[in-house]
């Protein structure tokens, strides 16, 4: 079955008309209320400037309007993705799950989730 166009929400950041980040989530499929957050990038010369918190809680707010329950993220465990997932934290996206060795040995999936 080819995904539709409800199944992708997409919001995006710009500055000056220029795109500096984006977010793309969509509903878990087999799950009421459920949403997975699939994608979010900005771009590196504006980091830390609140970009990517702007996305999120835009989603968020688009989600509570669709009456999700949770929100779901998957990052992994490598030191690379520290930042990520101090990001996330700081969002107040917890941990829900961990599946170690998943990616690769050494390099375990942890699932996030939010409830709204």
């Amino acid at each position: 079955m080819q995904p539709s166009n409800r199944d992708y929400h997409i919001l995006v950041a710009d500055r000056d008309g220029t795109l500096v980040g984006y977010v793309c989530y969509g509903p878990t499929p087999m799950t009421e209320g459920t949403y997975d957050l699939y994608w979010i990038a900005s771009d590196p010369k504006v980091r830390g400037q609140g970009v990517g918190a702007s996305l999120v809680s835009r989603m968020e707010a688009d989600l509570r309007g669709r009456q999700a329950r949770i929100i779901r993220v998957e990052t992994s465990a490598t030191e690379s993705y520290g930042p990520t997932r101090g990001f996330y934290a700081a969002l107040k996206y917890t941990e829900e799950a961990r599946i170690r060795d998943f990616y690769k040995v050494g390099d375990d999936l942890i699932i996030l989730t939010k409830r709204v």
